[in-house]
């Protein structure tokens, strides 16, 4: 069989996942990424670690495709998107650990630069928010610390561009380049142009000497080197995205209004805007979901983001709370609701629409008689509050949501997803794939290649196997609104 490899560089998991024409998975291999947290409210990653779990996982699966007589077509790639890699092109060292996304060192310095009057011009040019979950603070932070000064030639780069580059060669002629969406979750970024922005450059203090070209996501991005993957040596790497706008793509949500929810390390919620930059909405970010090149207009979303979402479950299973993030759902369900208690998964600060560095996590409302259940079962309807809070913000705008596709390794629970569609008021429906972000990815690559013709094409290939219809709202509406309450306090 022609088989498309994506790659899916994620903040917890590094995988690699096989696709046959059909958009099946064939095959998959996938190893654990190591977390570090060197203080308070700071996250960070090798990125030597992220390329060698990489080319790992993309050696298994290309060794067992060759040995079954497959042939690999191309190669797609998905990323954690604001994670931010400094490092000197020529020498390959990196300046210090990749600073995370859900890291808040530089949420001082977001507030200093709102003070100072960027705030608006921010929004509207990159269509984001003053907020250290985004690249260009993490950038500004190492210069200002001398991490680049020795560098002859200091690079910085969004996870997709430090795997690009290792993969075509690295210090032997690699290629440095990025795509609209990942570049547009940098606040540097022009949502119209899809380009850098001289005025966010200058305001951030990053040359654009330092940052990648910007290509369509569809596109022939590089080869992959034989000395670095020999199994997969001329490989053409042809689609990019970043992990969101890759799952949204694999949600097949090619049509606006179409919304899709990823529960992963975090819950992050995109709905299509169209092909025009869509106006502001309160507590949303605008963003570039794909640039196709030859095979259509650039596509714009709306999206929500929780920082926290699976990574509270890692964290209950890391504390022995459970043996394993599966069990947590049977915990949940062995009580008849939560008793009163309310989880706060603020571990990171809060993201849409809330949008508060400072808060931090808790868990109240706790008496004698709660035990294991009752704080499960107070994670699971957080998560769903957390997106429920998002598609209250959708409608504030005055978007009208048809259905919500749902994907992501929390989104196996069916009690999340029916608390999700009685909370947000939507048919909440599981996807044939919880792997939606890799499906996206293979899509893109495969589509650039002729793999795949058309979207509809592609349309025709997504499909639903459980549907999940709002129920009585009273319940959870009473539970939201304490939990609304514990936000406040948090």
């Amino acid at each position: 069989m022609e088989l498309i490899l994506a790659l899916d560089a994620g903040t917890s998991v590094v995988r690699t996942v096989a696709f046959d024409p059909d958009l099946e998975v064939v095959d998959e291999a996938y190893l654990e990424l190591t977390q570090y947290f060197p203080a308070p409210g700071e996250v960070e990653h090798d990125p030597h670690e992220i390329a060698r779990l990489a080319v790992s996982t993309l050696r298994d699966v290309a060794a067992r495709a060759r040995d079954a007589g497959h042939h690999v077509a191309a190669l797609g790639l998905t990323n954690q998107r604001e994670t931010t890699v400094g490092f000197d092109r020529e020498r390959g060292d990196v300046f210090q650990r990749a600073i995370v996304w859900q890291d808040r060192r530089t949420a001082d310095r977001c507030r200093e630069l709102e003070a100072q009057g960027h705030g608006d011009a921010v929004r509207a040019a990159t269509g984001l928010v003053l907020d250290s979950y985004f690249s260009a603070t993490k950038m500004q932070w190492m210069l200002e610390r001398g991490l680049a000064d020795d560098a002859r030639r200091p690079s910085f780069a969004t996870v997709d561009s430090w795997l690009l580059w290792t993969l075509s060669g690295g210090v032997e002629g690699g290629v440095f380049v990025t795509e609209p969406s990942n570049a547009s979750r940098t606040l540097l970024l022009d949502l119209a142009t899809l380009d850098w922005s001289a005025t966010m450059t200058s305001i951030f203090g990053v040359s654009r000497s330092m940052l990648a070209d910007v290509r369509a996501s569809a596109s022939s991005f590089c080869v992959v080197s034989g000395d670095v993957v020999p199994e997969l040596a001329g490989v053409p790497v042809t689609g990019v995205l970043g992990d969101q706008q890759s799952a949204l793509f694999g949600q097949a949500c090619f049509s606006p209004g179409l919304v899709k929810a990823t529960y992963g390390t975090g819950a992050f919620l995109l709905a299509n805007a169209g092909n025009t930059v869509p106006s502001v909405v309160k507590g949303l970010l605008s963003t570039v979901a794909w640039d196709l090149g030859a095979f259509g207009p650039t596509s714009y979303a709306l999206e929500g983001s929780a920082f926290v979402a699976g990574a509270a479950v890692q964290w209950l299973r890391d504390l022995g709370f459970v043996s394993s993030s599966g069990e947590l759902e049977s915990l949940a369900l062995s009580v008849d609701g939560s008793a009163g208690v309310q989880f706060v998964p603020a571990f990171t600060g809060l993201g849409s629409p809330f949008w508060d560095p400072d808060a931090r996590g808790a868990i109240s409302g706790l008496s004698r008689g709660v035990g294991k259940g009752e704080i499960a079962r107070a994670l699971v309807e957080a998560l769903a509050y957390q997106v429920r809070a998002m598609t209250d913000a959708f409608r504030d705008g005055g978007l009208e949501l048809r259905e919500l596709r749902a994907d992501g390794g929390a989104a196996a629970m069916d009690l999340l997803l029916q608390l999700q569609a009685t909370n947000s008021r939507v048919d909440v429906v599981r996807s044939s794939t919880l792997e939606a972000t890799a499906r996206g990815a293979a899509s893109v690559a495969g589509l650039e290649v002729g793999l795949w013709s058309s979207l509809d094409e592609l349309s025709e290939k997504w499909r639903g196997v459980a549907r999940f219809h709002p129920e009585s709202p009273v319940a959870v509406d009473a539970g939201y609104d304490a939990w609304r309450r514990a936000i406040d306090r948090a």
